[in-house]
């Protein structure tokens, strides 16, 4: 079997796979769920912990680190963004914080995964002629998601401790 054959074999799983999870998360956008702040910094945590390791095993060299810090930058920037795009409510009872999925950060992350999809597919035919390796390319991705998933955490988090504290300052003057 060719190298085509198998990337388009490739690109055809990776498109069902996200028209599954796309399929369930669009069921899913009616409903409320419970956000719970004491656990927003274990995934962020898991993702560094993952880069980390994966910096240890093949560590970047010399102007690669400042191309992954602008690489991250841009991915922070990003989940700065689509965390603003995630509403989040807190019952003034109870105190219970609440999401719902939002459908622009959906469409949001979907966009971003066209673009990282055709990018990534244009940089690898083009890799040599650019002079990018395939490895500070593929670290390159890796700190895109850390910083965009970390990041829209942390904002999420901000926002939710800001409602808390606003809620509770209310009760208190009450």
């Amino acid at each position: 079997m060719g190298h085509q054959n198998q990337q388009m074999i490739s690109y055809a799983i990776t498109g069902a796979i996200v028209a599954i999870v796309l399929f369930f998360r669009m069921r899913r956008l009616t409903q409320e769920r419970r956000l719970k702040l004491e656990w927003m910094w274990i995934m962020p945590t898991l993702m560094v912990a993952a880069m980390i390791a994966l910096f240890l095993q093949f560590p970047p060299h010399g102007s690669d680190w400042a191309w992954l810090g602008a690489v991250f930058a841009v991915g922070a920037a990003i989940g700065w963004m689509r965390g603003k795009l995630i509403p989040i409510s807190i019952d003034p009872e109870t105190h219970f914080l609440n999401t719902k999925p939002s459908p622009a950060a959906l469409l949001f992350l979907l966009g971003l995964f066209v673009v990282r999809f055709a990018l990534r597919a244009y940089l690898e035919s083009q890799a040599s002629a650019l002079h990018i390796s395939i490895g500070l390319l593929t670290d390159g991705f890796v700190v895109l998601a850390v910083g965009l998933f970390a990041v829209s955490r942390v904002e999420m988090a901000l926002r939710a401790w800001g409602l808390l504290k606003a809620a509770r300052a209310a009760k208190a003057a009450a």
